[in-house]
């Protein structure tokens, strides 16, 4: 996972269960704590009554298939070496993958592409001075973990800028928009200096972005022990937490995809630009241990720091600048192999009834270690759900639609493969894609928290409430409510946007298609370091690897749910209620800028009209399947439904960024974490013109009337009208 930050994740404390409640208690539970559930679970949307009754013996089928020891095999087998994108170790990743699904009778096909990914061949960071001293910039082996014995991949950020940057150094605090604005008031500037930043709160790739914008020479970035080590929790290995010299890797490109061939994909022929037309960084980005980063703090005096600057060393935070300087220096291979090739895996599982119409379920293979956590565990719940299904289909029951297993490579470089393939089968997704599921760190905890398009919420509910939760809390819907504290029966748990940072980007963001996603979250520091281990995940994040089977189940479940509704069972009208509670944010900022206010009233109304329209839709379909509906019917509605949501995909996309083209969520511009719902609308309301705003406005207004239309169309089709 790249652009998703640690502290985001849910947190819990384990409690571990024995190997023999593993492979014997806990499946021997599962058809007992189902049938309980479902004694109090709703109609199943989508299916009629009598094939609803048969969908949900099939998902328990389905649920009971994952199996926690073959999940840990799978766990050590890939994540017994540092596998970073574009090296042969990942390669070795694809092949295991690969052989997995073949052995399970998946059709299967290797997608690969030429990509821009420079790899870092040296890096130095160096106090100098009379008695110039050059920092240790590597992660010390652990005793007993044989992964944190093996090289690593250098500690520099992926898309750094190659090159020596030389100067005084100034402290940023987390390297905000805000933070720079704090620094101009104290009458600090960072041009010709090395700024030293905190993870967290942004992007790196904002972080870089900012810093070289003011003029900066370098940037060094490093975790405080206040936001994932010691202050938080001992610190591995004798617990999950960041040690002091453990370093956070990872991207700081702010695109998708291959910078070379931006909108679309990398294939042979393809024209590309050159590293020089791009956005990527052009000053050396390297992070850096808190261990290393109190050394350089420790020397930093100057400007004293806003009392919020305070982190979690023992020592006073000052902003500078200098008097300590700083030569940090990049070297990359770009000159000579700038170049390199990844490999998406892709196992199909044929529909007997709709195989064009395709139903995905995703995980990114690369890290930047081991990746027992990010993202083997996503991958080995993928291969689970793999597993369960291919299982099913070799008794006869094979799904109504193709479900696709997928494993991406380059994600952590920017959503590299999964995007590549994305604008490589344009046609086909945009024309049968029903939804993509996606799995990025699927299980490094016990704590569960779920998200994705509105639409699909619904679905996800239903699902965990038949699956039973590892650590015997009833069902992990149960336990997420519990955990969560939703405790009104008339609220559900809180669950995340598509804003953008993983692999849904390309299916959502850009194309409008369905998405949804789910993990088990717990106490961890070792995201992007060499300390995310199988040793790590098998003493702290998942020690009996019940929650990568449970995210497996799930997954099987989501799937076969999906991929066997007669009539596709989105929620839009829980979307409209969603959306609607974002109208009063905009309000707001309409009236910051003293502009009108009428154009909420405008989007107000036309998302009362999809509201509308999908409760009439809703009706329509149970009044429909409690009766006869010919397959011709069930297809013209399922045609009419997959358009609803990709009407809020505009081709020419977002100002900012014309590859974001959904108009409902997309990253932050300035952020890069954090969601921004209405992308166009806020943006406009943030950086444009009243008359911008309107405009944007206008279009968003359209898009609402064209998804009540399109489910207007789906409930005509289901009467047998044109």
């Amino acid at each position: 996972m790249d652009t998703t930050p640690q502290s985001i994740r849910p947190t819990m404390t384990r409690a571990p269960l024995s190997s023999r409640l593993i492979t014997t208690g806990l499946v021997l539970a599962m058809p007992a704590v189902a049938r309980l559930e479902a004694q109090s679970l709703p109609p199943m949307p989508g299916y009629a009554p009598a094939t609803a009754a048969a969908q949900r013996q099939l998902e328990q089928a389905a649920i009971a298939g994952p199996v926690a020891s073959r999940a840990r095999a799978h766990s050590a087998a890939l994540s017994k070496e540092p596998h970073v994108a574009g090296t042969p170790a990942q390669q070795r990743t694809a092949d295991y993958v690969m052989a997995q699904m073949k052995a399970m009778g998946l059709d299967t096909e290797l997608r690969s592409y030429a990509v821009w990914l420079p790899h870092a061949t040296a890096v130095s960071v160096t106090i100098l001075g009379s008695d110039p001293v050059a920092l240790d910039l590597t992660e010390p082996p652990v005793a007993g973990d044989a992964a944190t014995q093996l090289p690593q991949y250098l500690t520099v950020n992926g898309s750094s800028g190659a090159g020596v940057g030389e100067g005084e150094v100034v402290f940023v605090n987390f390297g905000l928009i805000e933070d720079y604005a704090t620094l101009d008031s104290l009458g600090v500037s960072v041009e010709g200096k090395v700024v030293l930043a905190r993870y967290g709160r942004s992007f790196r790739g904002i972080k870089a972005r900012e810093a070289q914008k003011r003029g900066a020479v370098a940037l060094l970035i490093y975790t405080d022990p206040l936001d994932d080590g010691f202050v938080t929790g001992d610190v591995y290995p004798e617990g999950p937490m960041r040690p002091l010299r453990g370093v956070q890797r990872g991207s700081v490109f702010n695109g998708t995809g291959d910078p070379l061939t931006p909108g679309y994909a990398s294939t042979p022929g393809a024209p590309r630009l050159t590293p020089e037309q791009t956005a990527l960084p052009r000053i050396p980005v390297v992070p850096i241990s808190a261990a290393n980063a109190q050394t350089i703090l420790a020397a930093v005096r100057g400007t004293d720091i806003p009392r919020s600057w305070q982190g979690g060393m023992a020592l006073r935070y000052h902003v500078g600048p200098g008097p300590v300087r700083l030569r940090v220096s990049v070297t990359t291979d770009a000159a000579t192999n700038g170049t390199k090739q990844i490999h998406n895996t892709l196992g199909y599982l044929r529909g007997t009834e709709f195989p064009e119409q395709y139903v995905y379920i995703g995980a990114h293979r690369d890290s930047w270690g081991p990746g027992a956590a990010d993202n083997i565990s996503g991958t080995v719940s993928v291969l689970e759900a793999a597993h369960a299904l291919t299982d099913l289909a070799r008794k006869g029951q094979r799904p109504k639609r193709t479900i696709v297993f997928a494993t991406w490579d380059a994600e952590e470089w920017g959503l590299m493969g999964s995007t590549e393939y994305v604008e490589d089968d344009s046609l086909r997704l945009q024309r049968g894609a029903v939804a993509y599921l996606n799995q990025d760190v699927s299980a490094q905890g016990s704590q569960f928290g779920g998200g994705g398009s509105p639409s699909m919420r619904a679905i996800l509910r239903d699902v965990v409430k038949s699956v039973p939760d590892p650590k015997g809390r009833g069902s992990v819907y149960q336990a997420w409510r519990q955990t969560s504290g939703t405790r009104a029966d008339s609220l559900e748990p809180t669950m995340g946007d598509p804003g953008g940072g993983s692999d849904f980007a390309g299916f959502y963001n850009h194309f409008g298609i369905p998405t949804a996603d789910w993990g088990f979250g717990g106490p961890a520091g070792t995201y992007h370091s060499a300390y995310d281990t199988f040793a790590w995940m098998e003493r702290f994040g998942d020690p009996e690897f019940l929650y990568h089977a449970t995210a497996g189940r799930i997954g099987a479940a989501f799937a076969l749910r999906l991929a066997n509704a007669e009539v596709l069972p989105y929620d839009y009208a829980e979307f409209a209620r969603t959306m609607r509670r974002y109208l009063a944010p905009v309000e707001r900022g309409l009236a910051q800028k003293g502009w009108s206010s009428a154009p909420v009233g405008s989007l107000a109304t036309a998302i009362t009209t999809l509201e509308r329209a999908a409760v009439a839709f809703a009706a329509a379909r149970d009044t429909a399947l409690a009766g006869t509906l010919s397959k011709a019917q069930r297809t013209a509605a399922n045609a009419a439904l997959l358009t609803v949501e990709r009407s809020f995909a505009r081709d020419r996309g977002l100002k900012s960024r014309p590859w974001y083209r959904t108009l409902i969520y997309a990253s932050d511009v300035d952020n890069g974490y954090s969601s921004m719902v209405f992308p166009g609308v806020n943006e406009a309301i943030r950086y444009g013109t009243e008359a911008e705003t309107q405009a944007e406005v206008a279009d968003l207004v359209s898009r609402f009337e064209a998804a009540a239309k399109a489910l207007d169309t789906a409930r005509a089709a289901l009467a047998g009208k044109r």
